[in-house]
């Protein structure tokens, strides 16, 4: 059994969050309030709900607890409103209707706990036209504008995992959302409902991009500006052994410390020249691949050229930087990111593993002071 999250760890030690249980961005939104100290509890479904993996290994529901409760259970919704009633933040992620018809929406919840900030997470938010629709990151992402950005222009727009929607445009403007409602409530006493969508965020993290179209400084098609990879001296490149290198040399001092190391000599002054960028470009990839990337990475190391290895999700863990800053850390056998961002005075940390549902069905009872809750739930995980 998982033990309570140690108190007096972050600076949101104190805060009670609920959590009803859903997939991507919800329970990572979730997770980073836990990593700041919050008290989570995840209100799992029997027979639990969640990525295909075994739930031990799910690094998103780290440092938290879990109930298990039947929503659709004659009890169920007043078990749930006990716990509103005790809670600072609701966290839910099901289409817009859902919550109310299973009798905990806003208005359930506000009459038992007005001071509660209710959080809503969803791909295309409480209302519009595709409000009730299905989807997933890639297809919140795509009439944004911002997929379509994305990618060189003789190719297709690369799907960018599930980072740029779910977590960048959905979880992090959620997270951001309910701390500032929660700040509102606590000066007012007043809750309210935050709805947070990723096609919202996913636009609104474009907003320089919008600027500089609006300027002229950017041309509305891919792999032709600054950083889409229209520009040969903002990229990556191939190394003799089939890996990678990514060049960020962007201001002119850079350049010209990346392009002495690389051994560009005349050819260098096409940067000033749009023109000669494909020049450039066949330039550049034929100095990467004279060398291994372990062998560019130590040219580059010591410099200001800006220029890295890409290193695959395995290795970045050991990268010297990210290992001295302790970037990444080991729990129960887990190698995950640590928390972000750092404290000097409330530091975080990874408190307890993933939580097992309905594992914390006990002391969420003593702790929340809701003794109703089932303490034998059905088919915990």
């Amino acid at each position: 059994m998982s033990t309570a999250p140690t108190p007096g760890h972050g600076p949101l030690t104190g805060v009670r969050v609920l959590e009803l249980a859903g997939i991507g961005p919800g329970p990572f939104a979730a997770m980073l309030l836990a990593d700041l100290g919050a008290d989570v509890v995840r209100v799992d479904r029997p027979g639990g709900q969640g990525l295909a993996v075994d739930p031990a290994c799910d690094v998103t529901n780290r440092n938290k607890r879990s109930v298990v409760v039947d929503l659709k259970s004659a009890d169920g919704p007043g078990l749930v409103l006990d716990l509103v009633s005790r809670a600072d933040i609701l966290v839910e992620g099901y289409r817009p209707g859902v919550a109310e018809r299973l009798g905990v929406g806003p208005a359930d919840c506000h009459a038992r706990n007005p001071r509660l900030v209710y959080g809503r997470m969803t791909g295309w938010g409480q209302d519009g036209p595709l409000a009730h629709r299905a989807g997933h990151d890639i297809s919140y992402l795509a009439p944004t504008g911002a997929l379509g950005m994305i990618g060189p222009a003789d190719a297709p727009p690369p799907p960018p995992a599930n980072l740029l929607g779910d977590y960048a445009g959905g979880s992090l403007y959620l997270v951001v959302g309910v701390l500032a409602a929660l700040h509102h409530a606590r000066a007012t006493g007043t809750g309210q409902v935050v709805d947070a969508a990723i096609v919202d965020g996913a636009a609104h993290l474009t907003a320089m991009i919008h600027g500089m179209l609006a300027a002229g400084a950017w041309q509305d098609r891919r792999g032709a500006n600054l950083l889409d990879g229209g520009c040969p001296f903002y990229g990556t490149y191939e190394t003799a052994d089939g890996r990678y290198m990514a060049v960020g040399a962007l201001e002119p001092q850079f350049y010209e410390e990346f392009a002495e190391l690389l051994g560009l000599g005349d050819r260098a002054a096409a940067r000033t020249d749009p023109a000669r960028w494909g020049e450039l470009r066949r330039a550049i990839a034929s100095r990467f691949r004279t060398r291994t990337r372990a062998e560019w990475t130590a040219v580059f190391e010591d410099s200001d050229a800006c220029v890295a290895p890409v290193l695959s999700l395995g290795e970045g863990p050991h990268h010297p930087h990210l290992a001295a800053r302790g970037t990444f850390t080991d729990h129960g056998g887990l190698t995950q990111p640590a928390p972000a961002p750092r404290f000097s005075a409330t530091p975080t940390a990874v408190r307890t593993g993933p939580a097992r549902p309905g594992a914390d069905t006990a002391e969420v009872a003593r702790d929340w002071a809701v003794p109703g809750l089932p303490t034998a739930p059905e088919n915990p995980q």
